[in-house]
């Protein structure tokens, strides 16, 4: 049994990318959450703009919070790491998939995310030294 645990466990142990899997998971399941109310609800996809910036922002600071707590040390460089390679990812994949165009608002997004990401990754630490 011991053995199919371990064969099983996938533990990352990169705090910069073990943060960016758990935010990518998180806008995943935000996106999912957001789509079934698309679906099920009167709304429209142009009225989605906050919620989907509220998404971003939710992810961006649990994989900070989980690469600062990864860490142990330095949360808000390992968290604002992670911030701007989410920030740089959906950025990209933007560019990549709907033709977008890089402006000043994508450089600010990431701006964005790396001060998240730089505060949850504070937070993560903080949570790391408590337990």
């Amino acid at each position: 049994m011991q053995f199919i645990r371990q064969f099983i466990s996938l533990r990352i142990t990169n705090p910069i990318l073990a943060g960016l899997c758990y935010a990518f998971f998180w806008m995943m399941m935000g996106s999912f959450i957001l789509s079934l109310f698309l679906w099920l609800s009167g709304m429209q996809e142009h009225d989605l703009g906050v919620y989907i910036y509220v998404i971003h922002m939710f992810s961006a600071a649990v994989g900070g919070i989980v690469s600062g707590k990864r860490s142990g040390r330095k949360g808000w460089y390992n968290g604002g790491l992670t911030g701007i390679f989410y920030g740089l990812f959906i950025v990209i994949i933007g560019f990549l998939a709907l033709d977008n165009s890089i402006t000043l608002e994508h450089i600010l997004w990431v701006g964005v995310a790396f001060v998240i990401g730089a505060i949850g990754g504070m937070f993560g630490v903080n949570l790391r030294q408590n337990m």
